[in-house]
């Protein structure tokens, strides 16, 4: 399962680490943000993965899949929604 976020706000920060924490890949979406609130929401994301392990990647400008430590990891063009992302 992966979990897909769209956050409208920093506040919602709060549950891409939720889901990150219990072990599921997070799906980030910041199209809907400013440059600079999707600037935070990155920062906050980088300390979860230096903090918890893991790995965060870059599928598209505003786009970042998080994975947590010890899962199957999950290429980006396995998800539906990035097939047209991906080379």
């Amino acid at each position: 399962m992966i979990k897909t976020l769209r956050p409208e706000d920093y506040n919602e920060v709060l549950h891409v680490g939720h889901f990150f924490r219990k072990g599921v890949p997070v799906l980030m979406d910041l199209t809907r943000l400013t440059d600079d609130v999707a600037r935070q929401m990155v920062d906050f994301c980088a300390g979860l993965i230096c903090g918890r392990g893991g790995e965060m990647e870059r599928l598209d400008k505003k786009i970042f899949l998080l994975q947590p430590p010890a899962r199957p990891r999950i290429a980006a063009a396995h998800i539906p929604d990035l097939a047209h992302i991906v080379d």
